[in-house]
């Protein structure tokens, strides 16, 4: 089902979000907490996307595994932050493949150390333009 459906319905609904872990173990210990919350009955789950997109990859993993492995919805995280043009499409298409619908696009944050955000050669610089080009 797509959240917005769920955001836009007349029952208040409550989320979780998670970060990817980094480690094997991380992984496990993650799955043994969701399946610890899913009797819960979330309105959906969102998996954060690290900085600079650094977990981009494991965002778009787990989020499909979660997916496949739980009655729960899912949202991805999904940044302009370091990517071209190209690059973005490149991972919407992993996205769509993969069947991830829900996404939550976000300029994101400035990498560490620096003050202001300044976007890639041939990115994008703010959250609507990143709405747009979805």
């Amino acid at each position: 089902m797509k959240i917005i459906e769920k955001l836009n319905g007349s029952s208040p609904i409550f989320s979780f979000e998670f970060f990817p872990p980094k480690t094997p173990k991380g992984l496990t210990n993650l799955f043994q907490t969701i399946s610890l919350l899913e009797p819960l009955q979330a309105g959906y789950v969102s998996v954060t996307y690290g900085a600079a997109g650094s977990t981009r990859q494991l965002t778009l993993d787990l989020v499909t595994k979660i997916r496949q492995e739980t009655a729960i919805d899912t949202m991805a995280h999904f940044t302009c932050v370091g990517s071209t043009r190209q690059g973005l499409k490149t991972q919407l298409d992993q996205m769509a493949r993969a069947n991830v619908h829900n996404v939550l696009a976000l300029r994101g944050d400035p990498p560490q150390g620096e003050s202001e955000f300044k976007p890639a050669e041939d990115g994008l610089a703010y959250a609507s333009e990143l709405i747009s080009f979805i």
